[in-house]
């Protein structure tokens, strides 16, 4: 059984920073890309951030140069430092990994509970 927890959500105001941290556990063979979505009220979930096993990145234009997504392989862990952050960053996020859980066992995706980030104007 695989698990994501998540960390770090809460409410500031606009400008301000927030790092979001979650930790993959469980019986992982491997951890491949890892992501953070995010979903506000009335709007369908968003792809924010990705950063694959090697390092590469990718953000949603909406974040480019305000957020910065990194992972520690060792830990299984990702993370998503936001600076200058805007109310209409206020959404709930979501951790996703797609994880292997055995050798020639295919990918699937794993989500995090979610965690509340409110930025105040």
């Amino acid at each position: 059984q695989v698990q994501l927890a998540e960390s770090g959500g809460g409410l500031v105001q606009a400008g301000e920073s927030l790092r979001l941290s979650c930790a993959a556990s469980g019986s992982i063979f491997r951890v491949n890309n890892m992501a953070w979505y995010r979903q506000a009220p009335g709007k369908q979930r968003e792809m924010v951030a990705v950063v694959t096993s090697g390092g590469d990145t990718n953000y949603a234009d909406s974040v480019k140069g305000r957020f910065t997504i990194s992972r520690d392989n060792a830990k299984n862990t990702v993370y998503l430092q936001m600076s200058s952050l805007k109310p209409e960053d206020t959404a709930v996020y979501y951790c996703n990994a797609k994880i292997e859980v055995g050798f020639r066992v295919a990918a699937r995706d794993y989500w995090g509970q979610g965690t509340q980030v409110t930025i105040s104007s």
